[in-house]
């Protein structure tokens, strides 16, 4: 497999997590948990539920919460530690999840024991970052939310392939990406700088646990609505890209929704995946 510097950091990361002995301490502890607070207070419970919380929003914002979804199963690229996963075992009668670091992947079997539905969940790991281990229309839904743009421009389409390769004809995918923007120019090249950091011995551990250089470590690429909807428009039905009321994000000929709850840097791409 070829080296991927953006990996370093997940990677570092997931091993740093090993390292503690509950899920309360990776949440105190490690600058990778994106729920935005931070504080020795802190409690696995906590991070769930702000995962309980976004979950529904964002399925019913987007058409997609109701009964036929207990029967179905549904991919989540980019796991982590299950903060959304275990309200998403509550919902789907099987959940794959998938992270490309098994330490987060074991930290997600048990954050679900705790709090969500162990017996309807699978792991899968992306060990090259890229590339999902299942077969051509295995799932109902493959949903991502803060991963793509944490991969190289190469991979994140990649994986949007892979996303919709794996959904049934007549299922969906729900893809969170960032959108190009005037900041790029400083804060991809930032992110670069963070993570060359993470190659050095004890320096990528302690980045590790410093929640805003993590962050802008992980910030790797940006995708904009017309070039991903260029490279899928063959495979996909029906798509609608989502945004933040009042957002600076170009739709070009997609057909634009509106939902509060998202970020305003981000969109979503919410399609029919066609056979």
């Amino acid at each position: 497999m070829r080296r991927r510097s953006q990996l370093i950091p997940w990677k570092v990361a997931g091993r740093v997590t090993e390292g503690y002995s509950s899920g309360d301490d990776v949440v105190r502890s490690t600058g990778w948990v994106f729920n935005n607070a931070v504080g020795d207070d802190l409690t696995l419970a906590e991070f769930v539920a702000s995962g309980d919380d976004e979950v529904p929003a964002y399925l019913e914002a987007f058409g997609l919460r109701g009964a036929n979804n207990a029967t179905e199963t549904m991919l989540e690229i980019g796991a982590g530690i299950g903060r959304m996963t275990a309200a998403f075992t509550r919902e789907y009668g099987t959940v794959i999840a998938a992270d490309l670091d098994i330490g987060f992947l074991e930290r997600c079997r048990e954050t679900v024991a705790a709090h969500g539905n162990v017996d309807r969940l699978q792991t899968l790991e992306v060990a090259d970052g890229r590339s999902l281990a299942i077969g051509d229309d295995s799932v109902d839904m493959a949903f991502s939310y803060i991963t793509l743009q944490h991969c190289v421009r190469s991979d994140a389409m990649h994986l949007i392939t892979e996303a919709i390769r794996v959904v049934r004809p007549g299922g969906t995918v729900v893809l969170n990406l960032r959108a190009p923007s005037r900041l790029d120019p400083l804060l991809l090249p930032v992110g670069a700088v963070i993570r060359a950091g993470f190659r050095l011995p004890r320096v990528g551990e302690w980045l590790s646990q410093q929640r805003w250089l993590t962050r802008l470590g992980w910030q790797v690429s940006r995708l904009s609505p017309a070039e991903v909807l260029a490279a899928v428009e063959a495979t996909i039905g029906d798509a609608q890209v989502w945004t933040r009321p009042g957002a600076a994000i170009t739709l070009g000929d997609a057909i634009g929704r509106q939902f509060d709850g998202i970020n305003p840097s981000h969109w979503w791409l919410v399609a029919t995946v066609v056979g």
